[in-house]
């Protein structure tokens, strides 16, 4: 089980770099707006807030990567920021994230607590 817990968290941490890559550097870019959704003019007027999330996004990928090392409560504590920015998300921005980012780390957080 702590196997499969540590498996859960490193993919949170991966999906997090993922998003860093897709909003700091790729926001503009074809793959980047196709996406999220998102015409030229308006990807480009939002860029710098994408960027902004993205490097927040990078903070919750060191921060559960730290967790692997360190133990269980810091794994939790990031996985809980995930699943509140993800539960926060879904209901102001778009519905998806709750399954793309909160549902793994809620899955990673109960393999994490149950080990």
């Amino acid at each position: 089980m702590q196997l499969a817990a540590k498996f859960a968290v490193a993919f949170v941490a991966v999906e997090h770099f993922g998003f860093l890559i897709l909003e700091m550097f790729l926001w503009t870019k074809p793959i980047g707006r196709r996406i999220f959704g998102l015409s030229p003019e308006l990807a480009q007027a939002s860029a710098s807030l994408a960027a902004n999330q993205g490097l927040y996004n990078g903070f919750l990928c060191a921060g559960l990567i730290w967790g692997l090392m360190a133990g269980r409560a810091v794994e939790s504590f990031f996985l809980i920021c995930v699943i509140v920015a993800g539960v926060f998300g879904a209901v102001t921005a778009k519905r998806s994230i709750l399954w793309v980012q909160a549902a793994p780390a809620a899955v990673a957080l109960f393999l994490v607590l149950s080990a």
